[in-house]
């Protein structure tokens, strides 16, 4: 069955519905997208959807986002791409700017706190589902398991960078794929896939102007930031921050949070331990890219680190620097190679790099959760480490079970604003 094609403004209707209703993470988001654009309007076929995804996410940054992208240049070109990239990011982080005020404005009150504190605990069992369900699906031979255990060990113990720990997996994963290839998982879903023609701006000089385009509009702003508030400034940090961010960002939002965690809560402390795993709870219950929890950390660390008078000023800005330093480089991974991506069928050693990281990931986020658990436990009482106990194992059980954690985190939240109430902070 041919593709329907839709007109540009149909499209447009389309990936702004979409930045709405993307709930549910990159899995969510992505099935969604195969259901509306495949199934239900057949905007795209089987084929160049599958390839697409796979390509993205050999990429760092969120893969949904740039599956997004890729898309709407297939549908439309490069304003396409662009429209559909933006748009599938735009109302997730318009909330996420709300919530953020809301939470430095009034977090305090006891209400609030409680609230805060049930966003905290469910995130904390969110993680752990997290660990437990990349585990079942990447840990499948030995050396996969040894890998995760490896960087668990290398994040915990020794306390080396997450970069770190990306390139020597990744190192890891490519020896594997060289050698001995019966160490990694075989995976052959996607085997066999009819080719589909590359039809739009395959040219070597297009790719080279998008390219440098993406460059500069990535990196002139943030380098005309520095020169207008200093090199030491909050928003000029968080700027260089989290353009290295947007570069080792394999494997999704869980796998940065430490890299971010140890950054940006303990060497430059722009927020707690707490108030990201409150940042996490805001990004898990709207729509967009989970990775829209940096949003959070750029806005909290302008309002406690402010540049300007206002601190409400300096929180926007330090918003809006993370945002392009975070999403821009995506389409600079993207557009340019868009029109060869159906080409790169066979692509071994990368898939072998990539199966080295997915597994390190694994042991990164077991320690996140670790992490997290420690000082979310070490900052309550007992009345409350009881209550984050009993609806962290709550969230995780119904996670287990299939539950929506679209209804488990403000169950939690409501649970947590009773409960602030009542029960001591100390």
């Amino acid at each position: 069955m041919n593709p329907v094609s839709p007109t540009f403004a149909q499209a447009l209707r389309f990936w702004w519905k979409l930045g709405w209703i993307s709930f549910g993470g990159p899995a969510g988001q992505i099935a969604l997208m195969h259901s509306e654009l495949v199934e239900r309007r057949r905007w795209v076929d089987e084929g160049a959807f599958l390839h697409g995804l796979n390509y993205c996410m050999l990429l760092p940054g969120p893969e949904a986002m740039q599956l997004a992208t890729y898309l709407g240049w297939r549908l439309h070109g490069l304003r396409g791409g662009i429209a559909a990239g933006a748009l599938f990011v735009l109302p997730g982080a318009l909330l996420i700017a709300l919530l953020s005020w809301l939470y430095v404005r009034y977090g305090t009150l006891p209400a609030v706190a409680g609230v805060l504190l049930g966003l905290q605990a469910a995130v904390l069992g969110i993680i752990a589902h997290a660990v437990a369900r990349i585990g079942r699906r990447v840990l499948k031979t030995p050396f996969a398991f040894a890998v995760a255990l490896a960087a668990l060990f290398a994040v915990a113990v020794l306390s080396l960078p997450f970069p770190a720990i990306v390139v020597g997996a990744g190192l890891l994963g490519l020896a594997a794929g060289r050698w001995r290839r019966d160490w990694l998982p075989q995976d052959t879903a996607h085997a066999g896939l009819p080719p589909v023609p590359a039809t739009q701006d395959a040219r070597r000089g297009w790719a080279l102007r998008v390219a440098l385009a993406c460059l500069l509009l990535w990196w002139l702003p943030l380098l005309a930031l520095g020169g207008w508030l200093g090199a030491g400034s909050t928003a000029f940090a968080q700027a260089l921050f989290f353009s290295k961010a947007a570069l080792i960002t394999f494997g999704g939002a869980y796998a940065v949070l430490p890299y971010v965690a140890q950054q940006a809560v303990q060497t430059q402390q722009w927020l707690t331990a707490a108030q990201m795993l409150v940042g996490l709870g805001l990004a898990e219950t709207t729509p967009g890219p989970l990775i829209l929890v940096l949003e959070f950390v750029g806005f909290v660390g302008g309002w406690q680190q402010p540049d300007f008078a206002s601190p409400l000023a300096a929180a926007l800005l330090g918003a809006a620097v993370t945002l392009w330093a975070t999403f821009l480089p995506c389409f600079l991974f993207v557009l340019p190679a868009a029109p060869w991506i159906e080409r790169l069928r066979d692509w071994p050693l990368a898939s072998a790099a990539l199966g080295g990281i997915t597994a390190a990931v694994v042991g990164v986020i077991a320690n996140l959760a670790l992490w997290f658990g420690w000082h979310l436990f070490a900052a309550n009482g007992i009345g409350r480490q009881a209550l984050i106990a009993t609806l962290a194992l709550a969230t995780l059980g119904a996670l287990v079970r299939g539950r929506s954690v679209l209804w488990l985190v403000p169950a939690c939240a409501a649970i947590g604003a009773l409960a602030g109430v009542w029960l001591p902070g100390g």
